[in-house]
């Protein structure tokens, strides 16, 4: 997959139904057949529907360079897990990302760091793309903030080494104090802690590009400058002419680099 040089993501969640989801789906894909930045590659975007969504969200975009993934994946392969959803079937179905181990799964669904490294292993064995989502539970210093990524990225990674499993992961870094709040974080706070962010360690063969993500909204690409590598949006890219601003707003910052 080549590489945009910006990054837009939005997720759906739970928050529309099944027609709702296919009406978004078709008007963010007339935006991608008609924006250039998006044509040309230089803004990468994609969209995690819901499950039952996929297939039809798939076929919405297929002619577009958006990409589709879904909002989990089960931790092991096919077999007796109930309710889960396989990475061969993701891929099987022409999804190419796979979002893992959000805050929401893990406060609410108990994922702990064993689940989350065993998706992570598993995406990247089926060219799935992780959307790894990491961040902090409180407010405090970048510092903090850093040395806590660095951790929560070691045990998402821990079955790579051993597995010789290399790619690109898409690192959402997400403080969880400021998903669904008025605001995004501090745009000091972003950037101190993007810069350390850059700095991680890493296991051969692995690579990151790093999007921020809780409360983004306008403006905020274009303020952070080069210290991120895009943004995970949430309610705010459910209007798809907001979606549509913001993906100007990353084609301008393109422009001025």
């Amino acid at each position: 997959m080549s590489q945009p040089q910006l990054w837009l993501g939005v997720s759906l969640k739970m928050y529309f139904g099944y027609q709702q989801t296919l009406n978004w789906c078709e008007a963010v894909a007339a935006l991608a057949r008609r924006h250039p930045a998006i044509q040309s590659g230089k803004v990468g975007l994609f969209v995690l529907p819901a499950f039952p969504a996929l297939p039809a969200v798939l076929a919405c975009f297929a002619d577009t360079p958006v990409r589709v993934g879904a909002q989990n994946v089960c931790h092991t392969g096919p077999g007796a897990w109930t309710g889960e959803v396989s990475a061969s079937m993701l891929q099987e179905l022409g999804c190419t990302l796979a979002e893992i181990g959000h805050a929401e799964r893990r406060r609410h669904f108990a994922e702990d760091a064993a689940q989350i490294a065993a998706k992570v292993a598993l995406s990247l064995r089926h060219r799935l793309t992780p959307v790894l989502c990491i961040g902090e539970a409180h407010s405090g210093t970048p510092a903090q903030a850093i040395a806590l990524c660095q951790q929560q990225l070691d045990e998402a990674l821990a079955e790579t080494v051993g597995q010789g499993l290399g790619g690109t992961l898409l690192f959402a870094w997400e403080p969880q104090w400021a998903i669904g709040a008025p605001a995004p974080a501090p745009d000091s706070y972003i950037r101190a802690v993007c810069a350390g962010l850059r700095q991680l360690r890493l296991p051969a063969g692995i690579t990151l590009r790093i999007i921020y993500g809780g409360s983004a909204g306008p403006g905020l690409i274009q303020r952070l400058g080069s210290d991120v590598d895009g943004l995970f949006l949430g309610r705010f890219a459910h209007d798809p002419r907001a979606l549509e601003s913001i993906v100007d707003e990353a084609s301008q910052r393109i422009a001025a680099e």
